[in-house]
């Protein structure tokens, strides 16, 4: 038999028995009886518990400030905010990501395991609740409607930061690779046919420049979520809050957390609105979709070895195949892809979740906060290992690339200003007939001299820009 002890708390529903020696109490205990959906818990998201514990200790220094809550207990639960913030406690929030009611079992998490320490701060038993009361003191001048989307804002904001960090690595790599590939002849190309020659080297440039784009949309979007609706209560209209609260605790917030929030105008309009969360899961989803092509290119360019393009060499990470021997597989970028489509589908089920509120509440904000943290904390691990397991040791087939120049058909294109679209279409299709080369039909039709065609199909020149005059 265990010997585990408990003690006996009530609320609501009846008694129930919580483990000795927790710090969240009742109603976290009736939050992890009744959810076994994600197995996914908070306290597997530092951020999010780190998020709630500002959230809380912004909460309680505005009580304070306003002269709800006295100096001792004021004090006992901030201490206990701050242990949290700095990596406590973190065992005690067990709640499924997966829940019912709109969060309110996250937030009296947060309310009981901060009332608990801030007990035995007290010096008081754990559960000896008449000194520190996780509804009256911890959720004093808030509701799970106002405590729970502000906490969501702050770990998606704390968790955008990291997912930033990474894609600069990426960008970083992919503008290493850039130069290193400079000087690399290969052949573009355009729906899957030869079209006219670039290098590796803007190749890999371009896609650094197109993935920089995604850190400055993902600012933008993350603006959004600044905005909260601190002191709207249950429904925004306040009850239960002093005056002043609102502004005051969007203002400690932000002094807390170095984050410039502000209280919404409109709190009735702020509490049931998910705007934010749209928007920034469509950026989301926005990078998933660039970096999905990227990888999608890296896997057709080193396709083969004797039979695809083989333009590039991924490191070889695992042999490929329980059948076919040396077989090596692009599997960096196929995992890659997978965590794309995962982001994708999450920003459907955001959406959906979103359109799904009625009236004055969302109640659908828990699966939009398991959807946003997990496409976040994926997202932002899948582009660490493409950085650091594959971009980062992509070489280049030289030969191979040069050789598929020179026997394109596509280098035609450059011959458009000397001797116009319609002739080069008749050498093209006669180079194709007669498996030549543009430069022999070329120089046997006499439609240009050596010296004209050397310069014009020189694929260095046909690199950039260049001036000509059409005859």
């Amino acid at each position: 038999m265990s010997d585990q002890k408990f003690r006996v708390e009530s609320d609501l529903l009846g008694e129930l028995k919580v483990p000795a020696d927790a710090l969240y109490g009742v109603q976290t205990q009736r939050g992890i009886n009744n959810y076994h959906i994600s197995r996914k818990k908070m306290r597997d998201y530092p951020d999010y518990v780190i998020a709630i514990a500002y959230v809380k200790l912004a909460a309680v220094q505005t009580n304070h400030t306003l002269g709800v809550i006295n100096d001792e207990v004021a004090g006992a639960i901030s201490q206990a905010c701050r242990e949290i913030i700095d990596g406590k406690w973190h065992e005690n929030f067990p709640i499924d990501m997966m829940q019912g009611g709109a969060g309110t079992s996250v937030n009296m998490n947060a309310n009981e395991v901060i009332a608990n320490r801030a007990l035995e701060i007290m010096g008081h038993e754990k559960g000896d609740y008449q000194y520190c009361l996780p509804n009256d003191h911890c959720n004093c001048g808030q509701s799970t409607n106002d405590v729970y989307p502000t906490t969501i804002r702050l770990a998606l904001i704390r968790m955008n930061k990291s997912l930033v960090a990474s894609l600069t690595g990426l960008i970083s790599a992919l503008r290493y690779k850039a130069e290193e590939f400079r000087d690399i002849i290969k052949m573009g190309r355009t729906q899957l046919q030869d079209a006219v020659p670039m290098t590796s080297g803007q190749e890999f440039n371009a896609y650094a420049n197109n993935l920089e784009e995604e850190i400055l949309n993902l600012e933008r979007n993350v603006k959004l979520l600044h905005e909260i609706n601190m002191g709207g209560t249950a429904i925004g209209t306040g009850l239960n809050a002093v005056p002043g609260f609102a502004k005051l605790c969007a203002a400690n917030l932000s002094k807390l957390t170095g984050e410039a929030f502000v209280s919404a105008a409109d709190l009735v309009e702020a509490t049931p609105d998910t705007g934010a969360y749209v928007s920034y899961s469509s950026a989301l989803k926005r990078l998933a979709v660039k970096v999905s092509k990227m990888c999608n290119d890296l896997r057709l360019m080193a396709s083969g070895p004797r039979c695809g393009l083989n333009e590039i060499n991924l490191p070889p990470k695992a042999p490929g195949s329980s059948i076919m021997p040396g077989k090596v597989n692009p599997v960096i970028p196929e995992v890659v892809n997978q965590v794309c489509f995962k982001v994708i589908g999450n920003d459907t089920t955001v959406t959906f979740a979103a359109e799904a509120g009625q009236l004055q509440l969302n109640v659908m904000e828990p699966v939009i906060t398991e959807a946003l943290i997990e496409s976040l904390l994926w997202m932002k691990n899948a582009i660490d290992t493409l950085t650091e397991e594959c971009v980062l040791g992509i070489t280049v087939n030289k030969e191979r690339c040069f050789e598929m120049v020179k026997n394109s058909i596509g280098i035609v294109t450059a011959l458009n200003p000397y001797i116009g679209y319609k002739t080069c279409t008749k050498v093209a299709k006669e180079a194709l007939d007669t498996n030549r080369s543009v430069y022999d039909i070329v120089l046997e039709k006499k439609l240009m001299s050596q010296e004209e065609l050397d310069a014009a199909l020189d694929p260095k020149n046909m690199l950039n820009p260049h001036s000509f005059k059409v005859k």
